[in-house]
C-alpha cells in the first residue's frame, strides 16, 4: 500500500527543482514560477507571477502559441503531455534560447481545464552541439564528392 507524500515534500520538489516549473491559468497568466524558472529565464518570481506567458514567448511565435492555447483550453487535449516540445523561449531582456518542455493539463473535478503546468529546461548547449555536428557532416559530404 502506498503512502501519500506530505505537502511539504511536494512544495520542496517544485520549489527547488533545477528545471523551470511554471503554471499558467486558463487565461495564460503565470501563477507559479519556481527557482529553476528564475534561474533559466532570469526573471524573479515576483516579476513573473501575474504576467502573461508572452513574457517568455518570442514575439514571432505568439500568434501561433495563442491559437494552440485556445484550442487546448477548449478541447482539454494536447499532444505535449507525453511528447517533448522544442521551441525558442525568451530570457529577461529579450535574449532567445532553445528550450524543451512537457506540459501537465490541470483540470477541475469535472474535467474542465484550469490551466497548464510546464516543466522546461534550457537545451541551448545541446542544440549548438547538434548544429555543429550537422555542419561537420555537410563538410565531410562535400569533401567526398567527386569534382
Amino acid at each position: 500500500m502506498s503512502k501519500e507524500l506530505p505537502v511539504e515534500l511536494h512544495q520542496q520538489l517544485v520549489t527547488q527543482a533545477p528545471d523551470a516549473i511554471l503554471y499558467a491559468d486558463a487565461a495564460g497568466v503565470i501563477r507559479l514560477w519556481n527557482r529553476g524558472a528564475e534561474r533559466i529565464f532570469g526573471v524573479p518570481a515576483a516579476a513573473a507571477i501575474g504576467q502573461s506567458l508572452d513574457l517568455i514567448i518570442p514575439e514571432r511565435l505568439r500568434e501561433r502559441h495563442w491559437q494552440g492555447w485556445r484550442q487546448v483550453m477548449q478541447s482539454g487535449e494536447s499532444r505535449y503531455g507525453e511528447a517533448l516540445l522544442k521551441v525558442p523561449a525568451l530570457k529577461a531582456g529579450g535574449t532567445q534560447f532553445s528550450s524543451e518542455f512537457a506540459i501537465v493539463m490541470i483540470k477541475d473535478a469535472v474535467g474542465r481545464v484550469q490551466g497548464v503546468a510546464a516543466i522546461l529546461r534550457d537545451v541551448s548547449a545541446q542544440w549548438e552541439r547538434e548544429q555543429e555536428l550537422v555542419r561537420k557532416v555537410r563538410e565531410l559530404a562535400e569533401a567526398g564528392k567527386p569534382a
